[in-house]
């Protein structure tokens, strides 16, 4: 590894090939939605998944794009699925966050859903739900980078869960008013 350097701002500074947690805590300083990715599997089980690696691609077709492990026991099921939820989750979400992003036998006890297209499981309550066709799914190094077509969305007035430096919060109610 090439050798950091502390700058006169007192931040660490580090050039390729990067140490994971200094690269780690470094992309922590961009916050993001929290949302949990939703599909049915093949034989009819339900999964999901946190993901705060979510973007919105283009809107002529509507596309957004989301990042999944490639160890994630999720995987064969998301790379199988024709359909996909995104589920923007609410400020008063942090618990389906941390219970989806945990390994659990049934990630979707004690979580209030509803059916969404073909079956796929959309939570209640989420600020906002984007029913998705997958349209391509490209390699991204220890990731796979799963795109969809949206065919339908619905979303609410309200706070959404955000994730910055391992901290999950909202936006303040002032910056809400404003919404």
């Amino acid at each position: 590894m090439q050798p950091s350097h502390l700058p006169a701002d007192g931040h660490v500074v580090a050039d390729a090939p990067f140490e994971d947690a200094g690269l780690r805590s470094t992309l922590s300083c961009f916050p993001t939605g929290v949302t949990v990715v939703t599909t049915a599997a093949a034989d009819g089980r339900w999964i999901g998944v946190t993901a705060n690696s979510f973007t919105s691609v283009s809107m002529r077709p509507p596309l957004v794009l989301w990042n999944l492990a490639c160890k994630s026991p999720s995987l064969p099921a998301f790379e199988q699925c024709q359909r996909f939820a995104i589920n923007i989750l609410a400020a008063d979400q942090a618990g389906i966050c941390r219970q989806f992003a945990a390994p659990a036998a049934d990630k979707f006890a004690g979580v209030d859903t509803s059916a969404g297209l073909d079956g796929v499981p959309l939570i209640d309550g989420a600020v906002a739900h984007l029913e998705c066709r997958t349209a391509a799914i490209y390699p991204g190094g220890d990731h796979l980078i799963l795109m969809g077509q949206i065919v339908r969305y619905r979303s609410r007035k309200a706070a959404p869960l955000m994730f910055c430096k391992g901290i999950l919060s909202s936006l303040n109610q002032e910056a809400l008013a404003a919404l």
